[in-house]
């Protein structure tokens, strides 16, 4: 049985809201923006492409520097949010959020987007010429036969989430109780002579985690095809 300390099942049990909820934040954008890569052609579509997946070129610790500057207490983003709501991010949990969905957008947009581009046209065709709209026609058309790629999209991402490090520590630091998750903890530990017991309970964790998230795309991806079948 392994006995984790209240630090690392706080890491442990952070990792895993923080990269829910990025999920959940990410989703309904991902799959909008999906379509519109997949579906629509308009001008600035490769530059709009090229900055969907800049966070998987860049640097980690420059995606998260960006972050700090637009949702910081003087950002543009992160002023407007404390003087209007009160509500800051910037070194905080929520922020956590924001980071690990950034770098997961990407992987969660082309998982969907390949999978809405393997869909002949011809069912827009055939959905139109029936009296669907636009919008009829994503709902009982292209999102249900898109559900293996949201399917696999999710999980990729949840993963990525899940081991989000560079932006994170840039944007919301090292706090423990408050921003440590998994991949923090285990840089932490690094640094405390003796550590190394904590870093491999930690390594397991992630390792269960990500293989978990693994087989539940494989197991909602063979799922949805059956539906799509």
């Amino acid at each position: 049985m392994i006995a984790f300390t209240a630090e690392e099942t706080d890491a442990i049990a952070l990792s895993v809201r923080v990269a829910a909820l990025a999920i959940v934040v990410a989703s309904p954008f991902a799959v909008g923006v999906a379509y519109m890569l997949a579906r629509w052609n308009f001008r600035g579509k490769v530059l709009f492409d090229a900055l969907i997946h800049l966070p998987l070129v860049l640097p980690p610790v420059l995606t998260g520097y960006v972050l700090l500057v637009l949702f910081g207490r003087h950002g543009a983003i992160g002023g407007r949010l404390e003087h209007w709501f009160g509500i800051s991010v910037a070194f905080r949990w929520t922020g956590a959020v924001i980071a690990a969905a950034v770098m997961a957008f990407p992987l969660f947009v082309r998982a969907v987007r390949l999978s809405i581009e393997a869909i002949p046209h011809e069912l827009d065709e055939m959905a139109a010429s029936l009296g669907a709209g636009g919008w009829q026609r994503f709902w009982r058309v292209l999102f249900p036969l898109s559900l293996p790629g949201i399917a696999a999209g999710t999980t990729l991402a949840f993963a990525k989430a899940l081991g989000e490090f560079g932006a994170t520590i840039t944007f919301v630091s090292n706090i423990p109780g408050e921003t440590r998750t998994i991949a923090l903890a285990i840089q932490s530990l690094t640094q405390v002579p003796g550590g190394e017991p904590g870093i491999w309970r930690l390594a397991i964790v992630s390792v269960c985690l990500s293989l978990g998230a693994l087989a539940a795309s494989e197991w909602l991806t063979r799922r949805a095809l059956r539906h799509r079948r």
